[in-house]
C-alpha cells in the first residue's frame, strides 16, 4: 500500500515575509523557502521528484498563487 503525503500550504505560512518595494508592501518568499522552490523545480524537470516532493512543490506553488493575487490587490489600490 502506498501512502500519500500531503503537505498544506499552511504549514508554509512561516516562510513569507514582508518586503517593502517601493510605496508597497508586499509578501514575499524567505530566500530558503525561493531556493528549495527552485530546486524542486530543477527536479522535476528531470522527473525525479519523490512524492512528498511533489506535494511539497504542490503546497509551495499553492502558496505563491496566493500571495501573487494578495500582491496584485494590494498594488491595485492607490
Amino acid at each position: 500500500m502506498v501512502s500519500s503525503v500531503t503537505i498544506k500550504p499552511s504549514t508554509l505560512i512561516g516562510k513569507i515575509q514582508l518586503q517593502r518595494v517601493e510605496e508597497h508592501t508586499l509578501f514575499k518568499f524567505t530566500d530558503d523557502l525561493q531556493s528549495r522552490m527552485e530546486k524542486l523545480l530543477e527536479k522535476k524537470k528531470s522527473d525525479r521528484l519523490t512524492l512528498e516532493e511533489i506535494s511539497e512543490l504542490a503546497a509551495i506553488g499553492e502558496l505563491d498563487r496566493i500571495f501573487t493575487h494578495i500582491n496584485a490587490m494590494l498594488l491595485a489600490q492607490k
